[in-house]
């Protein structure tokens, strides 16, 4: 029984997401949330104990973003690996899932190689308190808040990746000035984001 409702779930939030415009979205999340916390309610602990699904969808309504993801692990310089296209955000597999004890990191594009935008390109105006919401391939949608907003020189990762006192969503894009020597930019900006109590 439990199964069938899922599988409805996911049918409904994929059409959901697909073709619903951005607006609707923003005002229609929170009943998501509070229907799957019913419903975790009437099946008990047990289901609460399940683990996160693989991360499908982030949704940041503040700055318009709802972008698919893409699950990357490690260049061959030994880096985080970032997506192959301006319009998704990459997820860190080698690291926790959203919503699983640890640092879940995310990371996208400033822009692209011919100027384009990145879905990233307005991560510098998030503020603290702003919502974001990380859609799984179980259908569970997870909030997470947004705590704080840092530039970095790079080589962030200990702080980056290694918080585990809680579940955190921690989002990395490219900041400060272009290199064209080193076909990157300065600095790095990282949003670290909590999971919603």
């Amino acid at each position: 029984m439990y199964d069938v409702k899922k599988k409805v779930l996911i049918i409904f939030l994929a059409s959901f997401l697909l073709i619903t415009p951005f607006y609707l979205i923003q005002r229609n999340i929170q009943s998501i949330i509070r229907n799957q916390e019913e419903q975790r309610k009437i099946l008990g602990a047990e289901t609460q104990k399940e683990k996160q699904g693989l991360p499908l969808h982030l949704i940041i309504p503040a700055i318009n973003v709802n972008a698919n993801v893409q699950h990357l692990g490690i260049n061959e310089k030994g880096e985080m690996d970032v997506p192959d296209n301006t319009a998704d955000v990459g997820w860190f597999n080698l690291g926790p899932r959203p919503g699983e004890i640890g640092s879940a990191v995310k990371d996208g594009h400033f822009n692209g190689k011919d100027g384009a935008s990145g879905i990233f390109k307005n991560l510098f105006k998030l503020k603290s308190g702003d919502k974001l919401y990380v859609e799984d391939d179980i259908g569970v949608m997870t909030t997470f808040i947004v705590r704080e907003i840092r530039t970095y020189n790079p080589g962030y990762e200990e702080e980056v990746f290694s918080l585990n006192d809680n579940a955190h969503l921690n989002l990395i894009t490219c900041d400060g000035t272009w290199d064209e020597t080193r076909k990157s930019y300065s600095k790095r900006l990282i949003v670290f984001a909590d999971i919603s109590p």
